[in-house]
């Protein structure tokens, strides 16, 4: 829908997992100030918006073809160790907003079966537990990704700093999307997705309610 002047820009992505008996399936999608940009499938990551050129877009599809199928497999090893026979849904919103005035909020959150599970502090650099009452998956999940500067210092970057400059770039240029913004959006693809399987650490070693 067409944003009005006094609407915030916007860049937002959403990642959808769902697991049953060891396997997984992807679902996703990444947009640009209302924009369609990226678009996740199942095995398959394209790009709807012409950001990067075809060699250097080659390159980061295959990272994160890369990362689905080392997810897949991952699941699968978790599931012969523990398996279950119930069906779960894990959910990833990101992205960041630029109000008229020059302000700007960022945010990652994260929910289990519809209920939320994490999200993420971007000032501090930290998780933090939203799970309602006492969860050991929820506790370990944050544990593991606290270790990484990936899921830390990195996605601090990317919410806060480099979202933050796209639609900076973004701003003078309604309606048209700025060559700046190429690289970026696909980082922010594999970090969501790097987020993503450390919570599975946490999610699938942890089924069953205890670590």
């Amino acid at each position: 829908c067409p944003t009005s002047p006094a609407a915030p820009l916007a860049f937002t992505m959403f990642q959808l997992t769902r697991v049953y008996m060891g396997n997984s399936m992807f679902r996703g999608n990444a947009s640009l100030n209302g924009q369609l940009s990226h678009l996740l499938e199942e095995n398959n990551v394209t790009q709807v918006l012409p950001l990067e050129p075809p060699d250097a877009w080659a390159r980061q599809q295959k990272v994160v073809i890369t990362y689905l199928k080392n997810f897949r497999q991952l699941v699968q090893l978790f599931n012969k160790e523990r398996p279950t026979k119930f069906t779960q849904h894990l959910c990833c919103h990101l992205g960041c907003r630029l109000y008229p005035n020059g302000t700007a909020q960022s945010f990652y959150e994260v929910t289990l079966n519809r209920t939320a599970l994490l999200s993420f502090h971007v000032p501090n650099a930290t998780w933090e537990l939203r799970w309602p009452g006492e969860l050991p998956v929820a506790a370990f999940a944050r544990e593991q990704l606290m270790k990484y500067p990936i899921t830390t210092q990195d996605l601090q970057y990317f919410l806060n700093t480099t979202c933050v400059s796209i639609l900076q770039a973004q701003s003078a240029r309604t309606g048209k999307v700025s060559g700046r913004s190429r690289a970026p959006l696909v980082l922010g693809l594999v970090l969501g997705s790097l987020v993503l399987l450390g919570l599975a650490l946490g999610i699938f070693l942890c089924t069953g309610g205890s670590c």
